[in-house]
C-alpha cells in the first residue's frame, strides 16, 4: 500500500502528491483569474504541499497563491526557493547566494506569502560564487530567528548534500527526476537513507518514443493516463518522494490528482524499471 503523507522535517504532515505552482500565470487579466481557482481547487481537492519560488515571476507567483488562498487552511504547506536573481539591465537571471541576497529574498517572501514564518525553505541553486557555509549559515540563522522552520536544496549531487548536511538540518531536496530520467538515482538513496523529502520537478517522463509508447502501453492497461502513470511510479517507487506537478488548468489538475488513486502491480513497475536500465 503506498503511503498517502510523509514528514518533512520528521515533524511536518503532508500529503505526497503536492502541486507546483510555476505555470500559473500572474499578469493581470482572465489567465490570472483562472489560476487563483485553480490553486483553491488543488486545496479543496486535498493538496496540502505547494511548490513556488521567487524565481517565478519574480514574486509574483507568491503573491498570486497569497491571494487565492490567504488565510491558509490548517496543514497547508507552501514552500518557496530562494537564491535565483533577475539583471536589472539585461532581464537575465543567476545564482546570488550571499548572505545579504537571501536575507532580502526570505523578507520579501514573508510580506507576499503573508506569512510571519516559511515551514520550508528552500535553496534555489548553490551558488559556486559564494561560500557553502555562508549560504547555508544565513538559512540556519534565520531558522534560528523564527523566519524559517526547515531547509531544504534544489539540484544537489550526493556530495553536495552531504557537505551541506555537515551545515545544516536538510529536510528536503529537489531534484529534476521521473520514470525515464533517473540521473539523481544516488540522491534519492541518500534521501531514503537520512528520511530526506524528495521533490521531483519535471516529474512527467518524456523519453524517445519508444520508451513514451511503452508508458502510455501501461497506463492503457490501467485503465489511466500516461501522466497519472507517471505520477503513480514516482508514488510507488519510493516513499520519500513527494511529486509536484503543475499545471495552469483545472481539469489537468483533476486529472494528476488522481494519479494518486492508481495501483501498479509489482509486474508494472518492473517493466517501467526495465525502461530505464534499456536506456
Amino acid at each position: 500500500m503506498t503511503q498517502a503523507t510523509f514528514l518533512v522535517g520528521g515533524d511536518l504532515a503532508v500529503g505526497r502528491l503536492g502541486f507546483g505552482a510555476m505555470r500559473l500565470p500572474t499578469d493581470p487579466g482572465p489567465a490570472r483569474e483562472d489560476a487563483v481557482e485553480v490553486a483553491r481547487r488543488a486545496v479543496e481537492l486535498g493538496v496540502t504541499l505547494i511548490d513556488t519560488a521567487h524565481m517565478y515571476g519574480w514574486g509574483a507567483n507568491e503573491e498570486l497563491l497569497a491571494e487565492a488562498l490567504h488565510p491558509y487552511p490548517d496543514g497547508l504547506l507552501i514552500t518557496t526557493k530562494v537564491g535565483v536573481v533577475r539583471s536589472a539591465e539585461t532581464g537575465e537571471w543567476g545564482l546570488d547566494g550571499r548572505p545579504d541576497v537571501l536575507r532580502a529574498q526570505v523578507d520579501e517572501a514573508l510580506r507576499r506569502l503573508r506569512v510571519d514564518r516559511i515551514e520550508l525553505l528552500q535553496l534555489h541553486r548553490i551558488d559556486p560564487e559564494t561560500p557553502l557555509a555562508d549560504q547555508l549559515g544565513t538559512l540556519r540563522e534565520l531558522r534560528d530567528e523564527g523566519k524559517v522552520g526547515r531547509i531544504g536544496l534544489s539540484e544537489v549531487t550526493v556530495t553536495e548534500l552531504d557537505r551541506s548536511r555537515e551545515i545544516v538540518d536538510i529536510a528536503s531536496v529537489q531534484n529534476r527526476y521521473n520514470v525515464l530520467d533517473r540521473e539523481y538515482e544516488p540522491v534519492l538513496a541518500a534521501c531514503e537513507e537520512a528520511g530526506i523529502a524528495f521533490l521531483p520537478w519535471r516529474p512527467v517522463a518524456a523519453g524517445d518514443s519508444g520508451a513514451r509508447a511503452e508508458v502510455a502501453a501501461v497506463a492503457s492497461e490501467l485503465g489511466a493516463t500516461p501522466t497519472q502513470l507517471s505520477l503513480a511510479w514516482l508514488l510507488a517507487h519510493s516513499p520519500v518522494i513527494l511529486p509536484i506537478p503543475g499545471t495552469a488548468r483545472i481539469d489537468h489538475l483533476e486529472e494528476n490528482l488522481a494519479a494518486a488513486q492508481l495501483h501498479l502491480t509489482p509486474a508494472h513497475l518492473d517493466r517501467l524499471d526495465r525502461l530505464y536500465e534499456q536506456g
